[in-house]
């Protein structure tokens, strides 16, 4: 349990909670911030993430900080999967490129547990990625959070 204020919304989550949850995890993976995403966990969250499981906040904010200095120009949408209490579901696509400018498209699911106060405890993602060409690219707003108006996973048939 954390002592910091909660991170509104809280569990049990409704439908538009859950939706709320994931759009704000969403601005905040896109501000590619890692001291700032990595106080939405809580200081001890475990994370399983392809071959890494980060855990507690600096190990978070340490793979965060490796991630965003080889994944440039990152681009994510998240949508709400299923929920039930203080579990939500997520799936997700994220572009980037990398240092000899190579596009690529990841896809992928998450499996999120939050504590009463709202804070991640559990962070289960599963992922794969293929290179595309720049033409190719689907996300194209200016880095940082994506627009209201910009279409999501589901407009996209990801």
């Amino acid at each position: 349990m954390t002592k910091e204020a909660p991170r509104h919304p809280l569990p049990p989550f409704t439908r538009e909670s859950a939706i709320e949850k994931v759009r704000l995890a969403e601005d905040g993976w896109n501000s590619r911030d890692p001291a700032k995403v990595a106080l939405a966990y809580t200081p001890d969250s475990a994370w399983r993430n392809r071959a890494e499981f980060p855990k507690g906040r600096k190990q978070i904010q340490e793979f965060l900080s490796r991630k965003w200095a080889r994944e440039l120009d990152y681009r994510l949408i998240k949508e709400l999967w299923a929920h039930d209490g203080n579990r939500i579901a997520v799936r997700y696509a994220y572009e980037y490129h990398d240092d000899s400018g190579t596009w690529f498209r990841a896809y992928g699911n998450e499996n999120w547990e939050f504590d009463e106060n709202g804070f991640m405890a559990f962070r289960h993602a599963s992922i794969n990625e293929h290179p595309i060409t720049e033409e190719e690219r689907k996300f194209r707003w200016p880095l940082g959070r994506r627009p209201d108006d910009h279409p999501g996973l589901s407009a996209f048939g990801f």
